[in-house]
């Protein structure tokens, strides 16, 4: 629901000063929704959501710390790829993502019981 706002007499009379320069099919969409409860001094929303993980990072937070932590700034461009798919999935919660993430703890804990790892030569 749309409350009543209060303006000053100055922006009444602005108000009012936009309201006559509309066109009359603008004004019909304002007359319907109600000239009292229109704000046209109100402050447009901004469409650059920052989204995060539940961490609070966002996806460049994520790929540059994961990248300089584990001293993989190096690695080629799948590699970096890779990370950054990930980081964009976890950051909208991607159920693709989770999927992926479940298997590779599955995965990595298979390898520690089998005593191998991804650095082998079997790689």
């Amino acid at each position: 629901m749309i409350d009543y706002v209060e303006l000053t007499p100055e922006q009444e009379e602005q108000k009012r000063a936009i309201y006559n320069s509309l066109s009359e099919r603008r004004k019909r969409f304002i007359d319907r929704i109600g000239y009292d409860k229109w704000n046209p001094f109100q402050e447009p929303k901004d469409p650059r959501k920052v989204k995060r993980d539940v961490t609070r990072r966002t996806v460049k937070q994520l790929f540059d710390e994961f990248l300089m932590e584990t001293n993989t700034e190096e690695e080629s461009n799948a590699f970096k790829q890779g990370v950054l798919e990930i980081c964009r999935g976890l950051v909208n919660r991607d159920e693709k993502i989770k999927g992926m993430y479940s298997f590779c703890i599955w995965y990595c804990e298979l390898l520690k019981k089998e005593g191998k790892s991804l650095d082998d030569d079997e790689f």
